[in-house]
């Protein structure tokens, strides 16, 4: 059979398959998208999935295709739909839009916040936590009015590494109270790690997480900030959608470490931004080599050069590398970021000028 012959075989198996809600066939309800078939027999297209479709629907449609005399392999790309422009181009002195839709902010949501950075990674271990803190705490050095939402609800780090352990208080009228955000070394700071005991797993499932990062966006006094921090959980998931949902981003920094399982996942972690019309800031090398103590010979820990490598890959900036150094783990478990508690060293200066690019990326002045 030919690769044209199959291809219509797999669109007359994709139509035969009926969406349970609107009665329409799947090629008609425009969820089968830019089909293509090789020589092999691989196929591969993309996937329309609304927010009212079943997850089901893409598990059945792949099986349809399997099944089909010929077809040697199935990749679909699911697409999320393309959210509506909000025609404001970001934030007060934001970056330019990209080619795609931006995303709706809701009115009022950290209105009086100039910009938003989202620190992410695509996997846990990279030092992410470690990046968003040490972020907030040299904007703050500079003379920026800075605050740090930890958005990361499984690990929520944030505490331990700005050395607060406190509970927040709660001020306004009934039914108009406000959370008001705790501060150490400069920076206000809200995490679900105030809220809970300090060996209290959080076990919530997405919807919940969604609500939580609504409350700490909409229901936290955060005032007039220069540059807001959000501290991602590792991965694409349901923080990540709900973020870029509610608020408008100025963009995204991406965390890996060198080896490829790391720059891997941040791969993905690029192209989920993209879609949802984030820019991607840069991406920052975290535990890039390390100095001998006795002979200053630099070892290569976890290999190197693979964040720059990704970078050119994907046609995004490289901001930097933060070498492994002893004074960063120190410095999270004191309570006192890197570019605070150990400003001389090689991690703080790596990290203060990857801030002065992000500074100068956001043409953000000094406060």
């Amino acid at each position: 059979m030919s690769s044209e012959d199959l291809r219509r075989s797999i669109m007359a198996a994709l139509a035969r398959l009926r969406h349970p809600v609107s009665g329409r066939d799947l090629v008609a309800g425009g969820h089968v998208q830019n089909l293509e078939v090789d020589e092999k027999g691989a196929a591969r297209f993309q996937f329309l999935l609304r927010p009212e479709d079943p997850g089901d629907l893409v598990k059945e449609a792949r099986a349809a295709v399997e099944a089909i005399d010929g077809v040697t392999s199935v990749k679909i790309n699911v697409q999320l739909p393309q959210m509506t422009p909000s025609g404001g181009g970001g934030r007060q002195g934001g970056l330019q839009p990209g080619s795609v839709p931006a995303p709706t902010p809701q009115p009022g949501v950290l209105s009086g916040v100039r910009h938003v950075i989202a620190v992410s990674s695509g996997k846990g271990g990279v030092g992410k936590s470690m990046v968003a803190a040490n972020v907030a705490a040299a904007f703050a050095q500079r003379g920026h009015r800075v605050g740090l939402m930890d958005a990361d609800i499984y690990g929520p780090n944030i505490p331990l590494m700005f050395g607060v352990q406190r509970r927040p208080s709660v001020t306004g009228e009934k039914g108009k109270e406000l959370i008001e955000p705790l501060e150490a070394h400069g920076v206000k700071l809200m995490s679900l790690g105030f809220l809970l005991e300090e060996d209290q797993p959080a076990i919530m499932r997405g919807p919940l997480i969604s609500g939580i990062l609504k409350q700490f966006l909409e229901q936290v006094d955060w005032g007039d900030l220069d540059v807001m921090v959000v501290d991602m959980p590792p991965g694409t998931g349901d923080a990540q959608l709900s973020l870029v949902q509610t608020i408008d981003l100025d963009g995204a920094v991406m965390v890996t470490t060198p080896q490829q399982v790391a720059t891997g996942d941040v791969r993905r972690g690029i192209r989920m931004f993209e879609r949802v019309n984030t820019r991607v800031l840069g991406i920052v090398e975290n535990m890039s080599g390390m100095a001998c103590p006795h002979c200053a010979e630099v070892v290569d820990v976890f290999g190197s050069g693979g964040g720059e490598k990704l970078a050119a890959e994907m046609d995004v900036p490289f901001l930097g590398r933060v070498p492994l150094d002893p004074a960063v783990a120190s410095a999270g478990d004191a309570g006192a970021p890197t570019v605070i508690s150990a400003p001389r060293s090689a991690a703080a200066a790596a990290l203060d000028a990857i801030v002065a690019t992000l500074e100068e990326k956001l043409g953000a002045g000094a406060a």
